[in-house]
């Protein structure tokens, strides 16, 4: 597939087309999901990225919703809460498992949310910067991007949040 592009159906991030896995239930294309494992390796490899980690997972996973089954609609709206609380009132990482096993309880009663028309920031945006020392601010853009992009549901992951 030289030279041709494709369209990622998660998140709209448009990359040079290649062959390879995808996740299981986050819809994506082969290389949106390379780039998002390169992403990983950089942060699991380099100290100082560890605590940007969880904004990526959660960023990507918001913007690969899935295929409507029960889990997808669990992780977008769990990865959704923990954006919501990160970027809103941060916690130490103790203290923020602790949130997200008690929301964990909950997700049985998490609803299908439409999915944004598109997204400001993709992994394509990001990709550039991975391991160097832009790398973190990025991700804070793209997370806080991807919430944004999210607005429509703002009351409803606020409400459920409040509800635990």
């Amino acid at each position: 597939m030289t030279g041709s592009t494709e369209t990622c159906p998660g998140c709209g991030a448009v990359l040079d087309a290649e062959e390879g896995p995808t996740h299981r239930y986050m819809t994506s294309s082969a290389a949106c999901w390379r780039r998002f494992g390169d992403l990983l390796a950089a942060e699991y490899s380099i100290e100082a990225l560890m605590p940007t980690h969880r904004l990526s997972v959660d960023t990507y996973a918001v913007q690969h919703p899935g295929n409507g089954s029960r889990q997808a609609i669990q992780s977008v709206g769990l990865h959704l809460a923990r954006l919501m609380i990160h970027l809103g009132s941060p916690k130490p990482p103790k203290e923020m498992n602790n949130v997200m096993l008690r929301l964990g309880t909950r997700k049985a009663t998490l609803h299908l949310l439409e999915r944004p028309e598109r997204f400001a920031m993709t992994i394509a945006d990001v990709a550039p910067f991975v391991g160097t020392e832009r790398h973190a601010e990025m991700v804070l853009a793209w997370a806080q991007c991807s919430w944004d992009d999210w607005s429509e549901h703002h009351g409803y992951i606020r409400d459920w949040v409040d509800a635990a």
